[in-house]
């Protein structure tokens, strides 16, 4: 939010490359593992159902931008609409920009904010949205995980998952406390004590006042609750897209191995992500779990694919949407410039 004094990072790391090289690898390794006539031949056989699949997504694309437009207050909240298309421009950002996945929520933020939504609120109203991701999805690979062991029957996976539930549980509860606790005031008047800088001075303002919107957001508990349960559907109709294309493949296979594809899938992504895209790793997890509930390798292999053409479909145009935007906007910045410097002249 370049007005307010914060610059979005524009430089990619090295270590950003290196893990993508690294994906890169893992994924041709697949694709020659499992046979490139193959998968390619299961991607085709999809055919026409791969409209379905993307018509499909919108239902989830319109529930994540309902939970995130509800999350605002009335007087603050931007037209449904303008925030479905900023959620899909976030979501473009996140699966195809070079970067972490927290691209596409800074970029969102920054859209509300030009959108004329409130600072504080467009930065509240994105991470409590972040938080109830992480806690639904947190219960959506639980189930997924339930749903695997009673598939497999390997009940020797029991044991770590009872002990990967509370350490999900802490985490999440952890980042909550964090936020109600003031965290953002706190930091801001640490910063403004060690930097000189006016700008930065003015910074434990700003900080204290997404801390005041985070409470405002989080008082609002009927609000939450629906925008959870909106988001565990979010969840649940990508696993219906999977199903979909397992039918279209010639698998019939039930809702269940779906949901199992699904919410492993979105896991990995989540664990790795700093990972750009997951790639690799997001196809190395439908193939290990797709072989180990009967699904053939390369049909796995093939159903990551397609996920990967439909985040070209909407992430494609997602991107220059947000170009389109960004560039309009230096370019009217530019011509007030020049059209104040003759008046600045004649004075």
């Amino acid at each position: 939010m370049a007005e307010n004094g914060i610059r979005p990072h524009t430089r990619i790391g090295p270590a950003v490359y290196l893990f993508f090289l690294a994906g890169v690898a893992l994924f041709t390794f697949l694709l020659i593992q499992q046979g490139v006539r193959d998968v390619f031949q299961a991607i085709a056989a999809i055919g026409w159902w791969l409209v379905l699949i993307l018509l499909c997504h919108l239902v989830p694309m319109v529930l994540d931008g309902g939970v995130w437009w509800a999350l605002f207050p009335p007087e603050e909240a931007p037209r449904f609409r303008a925030v479905f298309w900023m959620r899909w421009v976030g979501e473009s950002v996140s699966n195809l920009f070079p970067a972490t996945q927290a691209g596409g929520d800074i970029v969102r933020a920054r859209l509300a904010v030009l959108k004329g939504a409130s600072v504080p609120y467009s930065t509240g109203t994105v991470l409590v949205d972040i938080t109830i991701s992480v806690f639904t999805q947190a219960c959506f690979s639980l189930v997924g995980a339930i749903f695997f062991v009673m598939a497999t029957g390997r009940t020797n996976l029991v044991g770590p998952l009872l002990l990967a539930a509370p350490v999900a549980v802490g985490v999440i509860v952890g980042f909550y406390s964090v936020q109600r606790l003031g965290v953002f005031h706190l930091i801001g008047r640490i910063v403004a004590k060690c930097a000189r800088d006016p700008k930065w001075q003015s910074l434990t303002g700003r900080a204290g006042a997404v801390d005041q919107a985070l409470r405002q957001i989080y008082k609002r508990k009927h609000v939450l609750a629906a925008c959870c349960i909106g988001t565990m559907a979010s969840w649940i109709v990508g696993a219906v897209e999977v199903w979909i294309a397992l039918h279209a493949v010639g698998i019939p296979a039930t809702f269940d191995k779906a949901l199992i594809l699904e919410s492993v899938g979105q896991g990995v992504r989540s664990a790795l992500f700093f990972i750009p895209g997951a790639l690799g790793v997001h196809e190395g997890g439908y193939v290990l779990i797709g072989q180990m509930i009967g699904i053939p390798g390369h049909v796995a292999l093939a159903l990551a694919l397609v996920r990967r053409v439909r985040e070209l479909v909407f992430g494609v145009p997602g991107l220059f949407a947000w170009q389109f935007v960004e560039g309009d906007r230096l370019l009217r910045k530019a011509q007030e410039a020049l059209s104040t410097r003759p008046a600045e002249a004649d004075q």
